[in-house]
């Protein structure tokens, strides 16, 4: 749940949840921060397992971890 205690993290998990995937630089404009600030949320949420991402070239494509976030969505719902 930490890493979901950042409204920039929620938007980036919401905007690869409904695009299924997106590089990097996107996601530091869909949230409208420095791209250093927009890789520390990218980092929290790699490491909570929400989100992977795999190298392309020179650019990191990524993507949500489906089943990560389906155990999530689980969770919560049972509370």
């Amino acid at each position: 749940m930490k890493a979901l205690a950042h409204p920039a993290r929620v938007e980036i998990l919401r905007y690869l949840s409904s695009r299924g995937n997106c590089y990097f630089g996107n996601l530091s404009d869909v949230v409208g921060l420095a791209p250093s600030t927009t890789s520390q949320h990218v980092s929290i949420l790699k490491e909570a397992g929400l989100i992977e991402g795999s190298p392309e070239d020179q650019r990191t494509c990524y993507c949500v971890n489906t089943e990560r976030l389906a155990v999530l969505k689980r969770l919560v719902g049972s509370l």
